[in-house]
């Protein structure tokens, strides 16, 4: 509100009106709240302007709505007939006169509407009837429009008093909370806000308490480091402050306004044992409940007002959820879980959280649909395809590869040349060794002509040793060509970059499956095997034919286990049931043996099972 030097500078430079009063700047300057001075004001800005028959000024609630707050010349008498200028200028934000009757024609009065905008923002409007003749609207427009300049000083300096207030208010809130902050154990940090506010607002005690969702215990008090929680002036305390929690708002004895109509009984006993103090707690919220409530004391002579109130307010509207998550952090780990629970709970069987209530039924219901359908419990397990029989094709000797027509992947026929070693030397060797028996032969012949028995003798064991040695290298000649022993698929082998080169007798050349018998090797874990038996039915996915099952039925477990990929394995083989004619040996993909029916959450949650049964094992007595 203006003071009355401002008004006497604003008096100076008024301009100059037959109608001026020296009162009315009097009364402007005297007025001791806001409804006085729109009256004074609007009586000065009537009695400026001549042809002035009545006056309204409109303001806004702060909510939206324009009531009436001076009314010019009579309170008493009814301007509701304005509201309809009033409502046009609001709409337009600009300067309105009604004109629907021209005052000219008729002897009807002029209406005027000027609106009040400050910083962008409509605050109300003032509008003023004139009396007939109207010689000059331009004149009272720019009146109007001068005036306003007054309550713009005046919501200015209540606006700047406002902000005052709420940046000390949170200066003071933040002072408390830094020193609360700089605790990290939950109690410390409580005692910290009790001491500092108890010295800051000069109380003889300062109270926190936290609560648990049923009743509030006293955490903290101002300069007590410890207190005994059985007394009867702690349990008053706690009484005053589930007294204040539960009405979820500030309580204060001696009451102040905005406390009259809450129940201050408990409070008003607190105060008694305290030999007539002053008490007034105020709650902490976590944005949706009370999570605990601060009480301060002071004596009665120095009871706490309004303003104190509302910075208390601020103070625990900032510190309570600070100490809300250093009391969840403190915590043990069973104290945590306690706590989820009970929230869950709350948000279950409480009150709203709608979305929360259907999401646990849905989960409800599934779990026990899991619980009770059966569905087929089956062993997974890496697998790859390997011919019933598997032929391996070696070097029959030492030599040198000539031709290689046939590589690893290829189907051949029985008999199908595979290969050819180099049969030079052979052949030399051959003509050395058919010579050597021509010789021995005539040899032979010559002597039994003469009738030389020893010699013929000789002659014949060197025949027989030439006729040997030749019959060994035609054998080997023979098998210089290495042939498919049956029909099938080339497995491994591919020896077209060795050609020229020598290899050496024994040395696998290819491996040839058939390409209508198949077997499944399948890798099982070792925590499944002891759920195999023989004869079982499976079915095999490939990785090559993801859209075709292949069955297959359990023939073979092998009891030795092989360490792959860091688990230990064993080898079960499976024999392929059914035409399979895109299969080939070297295929992978994943194989699932059925072994019974069972319910569907014990199928699922089965590796759980069996760690928490190994894990209990090894570390129980």
């Amino acid at each position: 509100m203006p003071t009355s030097e401002q008004v006497v500078d604003l008096q100076a430079g008024a301009a100059p009106s037959s109608r001026y009063d020296s009162g009315l700047w009097a009364a402007l300057s005297a007025a001791r709240d806001a409804p006085e001075f729109y009256n004074a004001w609007l009586n000065i800005q009537c009695g400026q302007i001549a042809e002035a028959a009545a006056a309204l000024l409109l303001l806004d609630d702060g909510e939206g709505h324009f009531s009436s707050v001076a009314v010019w010349p009579d309170n008493r008498r009814d301007l509701s007939y304005l509201a309809a200028t009033a409502q046009q200028a609001l709409t337009r934000r600009t300067s309105f006169i009604e004109q629907a009757v021209l005052p000219a024609q008729t002897g009807d009065n002029v209406q005027v509407g000027q609106p009040l905008e400050i910083a962008g923002r409509l605050v109300g409007v003032i509008v003023v009837e004139l009396k007939q003749p109207a010689s000059d609207i331009p004149a009272v427009i720019r009146q109007l429009r001068w005036g306003i300049g007054w309550l713009e000083l005046l919501f200015s300096r209540r606006q700047s008093d406002q902000d005052s207030v709420k940046l000390a208010r949170t200066s003071f809130a933040l002072g408390v909370l830094s020193e609360a902050q700089q605790h990290p154990s939950f109690r410390a940090a409580a005692l910290s806000v009790a001491n500092e506010l108890a010295s800051r607002l000069d109380c003889s005690c300062v109270s926190v308490g936290f609560s648990d969702g049923r009743n509030v215990q006293l955490i903290a008090m101002s300069h007590s480091a410890v207190f005994n929680e059985r007394t009867q002036i702690v349990s008053a305390i706690e009484n005053a402050m589930e007294e204040a929690a539960d009405q979820n708002a500030s309580v204060a004895v001696p009451a102040i306004a905005k406390t009259k109509r809450r129940i201050t009984l408990a409070h008003e006993d607190l105060a008694k044992r305290l030999g007539g103090s002053a008490v007034v707690s105020v709650i902490m919220t976590n944005g949706t409940r009370c999570i605990g409530v601060i009480l301060l004391e002071r004596t009665r002579d120095s009871a706490f007002d309004e303003m104190t109130v509302e910075v208390l307010e601020a103070v625990a509207a900032l510190v309570g959820p600070g100490l809300e998550t250093k009391s969840e952090t403190n915590k043990f780990i069973a104290g945590r879980a306690i706590s989820s629970v009970k929230s869950g709970l709350k948000a279950l069987f409480g009150p709203g959280r709608p979305a929360f209530k259907l999401a646990s039924v849905a989960i409800a219901a599934i779990l026990g649909y899991l619980a009770f359908a059966q569905g087929e419990f089956r062993i997974s397990a890496k697998a790859f395809v390997e011919g019933a029989i598997q032929r391996s094709m070696v070097a029959p000797f030492d030599g040198y590869i000539a031709t290689a027509p046939v590589r690893a992947g290829e189907i051949v026929d029985a008999g199908q040349i595979l290969a050819t070693l180099d049969d030079r030397e052979l052949k030399l060797e051959a003509a050395r060794w058919k010579s050597e028996h021509d010789q021995q032969a005539l040899k032979y012949t010559d002597a039994m002509s003469k009738h030389d028995r020893s010699v013929a003798l000789v002659v014949s064991a060197s025949l027989e040793q030439s006729s040997a040695q030749l019959s060994l290298v035609q054998e080997k000649l023979a098998r210089t060509a290495i042939t498919s022993p049956f029909r099938g698929v080339v497995v491994s082998g591919d020896l077209r970059p060795m050609i020229g080169s020598p290899i050496e007798k024994g040395k696998m050349l290819f491996e040839i499956a058939p390409l209508e018998s198949f077997r499944v090797i399948l890798q099982v874990d070792e925590r499944d095997i002891a759920y195999l038996a023989e004869g079982q039915r499976g079915t095999l996915v490939l990785t090559g034919l993801s859209t075709e099952a292949v069955p297959f039925g359990v023939k073979v477990i092998t009891p030795v286990a092989t360490a792959s990929e860091g688990r230990n394995h064993f080898r079960v083989e499976a024999n392929v049931q059914g035409a399979a004619p895109l299969l080939r040996p070297g295929m992978e993909g994943i194989g699932k043996i059925s072994v019974d029916r069972r319910s569907l959450i014990g199928i699922w949650t089965r590796s759980l099972t069996d760690w928490i049964h190994i894990t209990l094992w090894k570390w129980l007595p």
